[in-house]
């Protein structure tokens, strides 16, 4: 079955879940995206699937899921993109939105000093014992002494990831005087005078403190268990700011208490509330030498203000002309809009053909193509094809009608001025 929909830009629905900043709003409706629902939280079950309705991209932060089932619902089958104005991906159903057409967009990048800053914070806060302190003044006990507080100039700090966070955790604590190594699977030139570490083990031995900065693959799901905390230097510290299920925190209690280690701040746990007025539970919680955050490392409002600007300019440049460049879970194009031209995308299950019989179709009505790209995944073909709007918007459709009877087609799109058309194969 296939539903045609001509849609101006101000017609094309973008629905923005769990109080995503409104700097984003902006960034829509100043490329002429008018028709925007900004909603302050995340919604129910039944909410999220009115919302679904008729919506053609939406964004999302963490709490709101778009699982196997929510993106099969008849009411998201108009669905185009989705942004997930975080860094997680893991509450999309990638596989299934790629099957669907739908690319994914997030900001790695964005609220990366934010967390940088809270690890520095959270490794000053530990090693002065700022926060066993603080509980004992709150209680009216005073605990003036320097006995197992130190200054973290001289003092070593390993990095488990040299991404964008843990390098940039690197630069800073090497401002404060810290010595940096770093341990990282794909290997990375050291910034400044960090010194990089050929094994994790090696790493957990000569580090005072440890923070660890990986993303979720199977590869780092409880990486860091009871064996691996047993090797950090008695009196060490460790830093979770990356991922909940990185670290075995029952493991990691064990040692807080046995005393191997010295104290903990994690901002990040296995299990976690799905809202505020829900109850946090873990076996950390009770041990003054454990800092608890709750998933904060992003919130800032410099943090959330640059990844609504960022995730939006992706949703936009994908809506206009296209561009996937950074996707998730699609294959990666980025070509700008030449003038005079009338865009078709084409979105295909990656099969032997399908590019022959595009070809075949765009030479039989001599359709003059000014640039033409394809790219592929294992799963799904992407090809963007520009062609002479000089041969006119009648023939066009035509051509697109065509091309969405592609054996394979998933979804075809043709961009053309201010008006957006969609073809969508269900």
């Amino acid at each position: 079955m296939t539903t045609d929909q001509k849609l101006s830009k101000s017609e094309l629905k973008i629905v923005l879940f769990e109080g995503i900043h409104p700097v984003a709003v902006e960034v829509f409706r100043g490329a002429g995206y008018t028709n925007v629902e900004r909603l302050p939280k995340a919604v129910d079950a039944q909410t999220l699937r009115d919302k679904l309705r008729d919506a053609h991209m939406v964004g999302i932060r963490s709490r709101t899921h778009l699982t196997d089932e929510v993106l099969k619902l008849p009411e998201a089958r108009d669905l185009m993109a989705v942004g997930c104005f975080c860094i997680g991906t893991n509450q999309v159903a990638l596989k299934t939105a790629a099957n669907q057409g739908v690319p994914v967009f997030n900001a790695p990048h964005s609220n990366t000093r934010s967390v940088a800053e809270l690890v520095i914070g959270h490794t000053i806060m530990m090693m002065r014992k700022v926060f066993p302190n603080s509980m004992a003044a709150h209680r009216n006990e005073w605990r003036k002494s320097a006995v197992g507080c130190f200054e973290v100039r001289g003092k070593s700090i390993g990095i488990v990831g040299y991404g964008h966070i843990g390098s940039q955790v690197s630069v800073l604590a090497e401002a404060m005087g810290m010595r940096v190594y770093y341990h990282d699977i794909v290997s990375k030139l050291p910034l400044g005078n960090a010194q990089r570490v050929d094994s994790l083990e090696e790493l957990l031995k000569v580090s005072d403190v440890v923070s660890l900065h990986v993303p979720a693959t199977p590869q780092t799901e409880y990486m860091i268990r009871a064996e691996h905390l047993a090797m950090m230097k008695k009196g060490s510290y460790l830093i979770n700011a990356s991922r909940g299920n990185v670290v075995v925190v029952e493991a990691l209690s064990e040692l807080i208490r046995n005393e191997h280690l010295a104290g903990a701040a994690v901002d990040v746990f296995p299990k976690e509330p799905a809202s505020n007025k829900d109850a946090f539970e873990s076996p950390l919680v009770g041990l003054e030498n454990v800092i608890l955050t709750p998933h904060i490392g992003g919130s800032t409002q410099e943090a959330q203000h640059n990844i609504g600007i960022e995730v939006a300019n992706k949703l936009v440049g994908f809506a206009t002309h296209g561009a996937t460049e950074s996707a998730v879970n699609f294959p990666q194009v980025n070509l700008s809009h030449s003038p005079n031209t009338i865009r078709m995308l084409h979105i295909h299950k990656n099969q032997p053909g399908v590019l022959q019989k595009i070809n075949d179709i765009v030479g039989f009505k001599h359709i003059n193509v000014l640039g033409q790209y394809l790219k592929t995944t294992e799963d799904i073909g992407y090809v963007v094809l520009d062609i002479d709007a000089a041969l006119g918007r009648e023939k066009a459709g035509d051509i697109q009608v065509q091309l969405a009877e592609i054996p394979g087609t998933i979804r075809t799109r043709k961009l053309h001025s201010d008006e957006l058309e969609t073809a969508i194969i269900g």
